[in-house]
């Protein structure tokens, strides 16, 4: 399903259907009007000979053409292909997607991925049809559109809040991209009947587009097994964090409304960090990914058939945060989920700062620098494994260890194996978690294992390894099949059976 492996006319038969699963994966510009279109645009279909295709909205715009104002392109959610992409083009439209740019600037990105400015120009504008500058223009207009449309804002906050530097820019952009003027564009934004809700002040409500089904009960499960008091709330039907940003400490929460949208509530201490924030939350809950594609390639196998049945729209959680997400991972190596958000918990008590006005969360996770200072006061457990934690918090804390979304997968195991105390299911279970690798197996998880069992697969490692090698490149999605299968115990034994699971820790 990504757009790169697509023919022209397999392209042009996704659009001639109208099919909304590849929205965002690519657009069409039309010559003959000078629009550009997400591939389920309700418009006539455009002759062939008029067609051009273009990976990103900024290729087109810099082709000269601007956003149709029938299907909104930008509107669409973003696409897979960013994580099933490891080459250096994916890696900067991770790091442009967070903000990267509008903190650090071109050399900051390109020093990143170990390339001059200039030529990482010339890579992206060959690979992608634009440079840096314009995707990150381009992520800039997404996120106004979606303030101007979603929210009450004034048009000024909205300017800010996309990463503008002036109100001037925005205006400009805007007009430059949709062809509307900013409160034009907010005008012809649609309400679903009963569903429009009035924000708290100083927050901000918003509509996550994902496509396909969504698991959320799934990922909230999840997200409430593993809460860590004090930083994060968990519900059966809501999950909400404190996050430390760029401009301060902010607070998201996620939920789904009355007719199925995900929705982001948020607070931030600086308007700027809004794209950030939604972007990781997006991640977060994995909402970039292509829950058909993976449904369909999964359900071609007899044994996982079953469990696709049952859990359509199946995700893999992502990270709000690389750096606590390793520290979670050590933490909940070889111990259970709730022991594990014990120690964690315990962990951000002591070490974490203080917030307020966070809706009942009081911490932040603790930076890297206070566990290297102070964690082995706090931690319990195996000296060896405590050792472990601060080291690799202190190496986060002093930038010899790198860990980002932007990452190469390949590069960013081989960092984390080096570390003392780190093996190969913490170094895979990071990158499955913090770059949304589609494709990473846990064969050493019991309760991959039991799973496996469970759905008729080989429980043993070489086995199992060798069967999941057909369900490239989703055995991530593989691997949260398994974990969902694993059979409930019986009551009497859950209690001494606990132990023995060390389901993905409390990450």
């Amino acid at each position: 399903m990504s757009s790169p492996a697509m023919t022209f006319d397999e392209r042009y038969r996704a659009i001639d259907s109208r099919d909304t699963r590849f929205d965002g994966q690519f657009v069409t510009a039309v010559r003959s009007t000078g629009i550009y279109c997400r591939p389920s645009c309700p418009a006539r279909t455009p002759k062939p000979s008029n067609v051009t295709f273009y990976p990103t909205s900024a290729a087109a715009h810099e082709a000269g053409f601007r956003a149709c104002k029938r299907c909104l392109p930008e509107a669409a959610p973003g696409s897979p292909q960013w994580n099933l992409r490891g080459d250096t083009a994916g890696r900067a439209m991770r790091l442009i997607a967070d903000g990267v740019v509008e903190r650090e600037g071109v050399p900051g990105l390109a020093r990143r991925l170990g390339y001059s400015s200039r030529h990482l120009t010339r890579l992206l504008s060959a690979e992608l049809g634009a440079g840096p500058l314009a995707l990150s223009r381009a992520h800039r207009a997404q996120t106004a559109r979606m303030l101007l449309v979603g929210t009450d804002l004034p048009a000024a906050d909205v300017a800010f809040s996309s990463g503008f530097a002036s109100v001037r820019q925005f205006n400009d952009t805007v007009r430059e991209v949709f062809g509307m003027s900013p409160l034009e564009l907010r005008a012809r934004r649609r309400v679903v009947a009963g569903t429009r809700t009035v924000p708290a002040p100083g927050s901000i409500d918003l509509v996550l587009p994902h496509r396909g089904p969504l698991d959320a009960d799934g990922l909230f499960d999840w997200m409430a097994a593993r809460a860590v008091d004090g930083a994060e709330v968990a519900t059966p039907t809501t999950f909400a964090r404190t996050l430390r940003l760029p401009g301060g400490p902010a607070w998201f929460e996620l939920r789904v409304d009355e007719v199925g949208r995900m929705r982001l509530r948020a607070r931030l201490t600086h308007l700027g960090d809004l794209s950030t924030l939604v972007t990781r939350a997006r991640r977060l809950f994995d909402l970039d990914a292509d829950p058909i594609a993976v449904d369909e390639a999964l359900s071609r196998h007899a044994e996982l058939a079953p469990l696709v049945s049952a859990l359509p729209g199946i995700r893999v959680p992502g990270a709000a945060d690389p750096h606590e997400m390793l520290i979670r991972a050590m933490v909940g190596q070889q111990i259970t989920v709730v022991a594990a958000r014990t120690a964690l918990s315990a962990l951000t008590s002591a070490l974490g700062e203080t917030v307020d006005g966070f809706d009942g969360s009081t911490r932040l996770f603790p930076t890297m620098a206070a566990i290297a200072e102070h964690g082995a006061e706090v931690l319990r457990g195996p000296a060896a494994r405590i050792r472990s934690i601060v080291g690799a918090a202190a190496a986060l804390a002093d930038g010899s260890l790198v860990l980002t979304t932007g990452d190469d997968g390949a590069e960013q195991r081989a960092a984390l194996l080096a570390m003392p105390g780190i093996g190969p299911w913490t170094a895979d279970y990071v990158r499955m978690r913090v770059l949304g690798d589609p494709d990473v197996f846990l064969p050493g998880d019991v309760a991959v294992r039991s799973g496996a069992a469970a759905a008729g697969l080989p429980a043993d490692p070489k086995p199992l390894t060798e069967w999941a090698s057909r369900t490239a490149p989703w055995r991530s999605y593989l691997t949260a099949h398994l974990w969902r299968a694993v059979p409930p115990k019986p009551a009497r034994a859950r209690r001494g059976a606990a132990s023995d699971l060390q389901k993905a820790a409390s990450a």
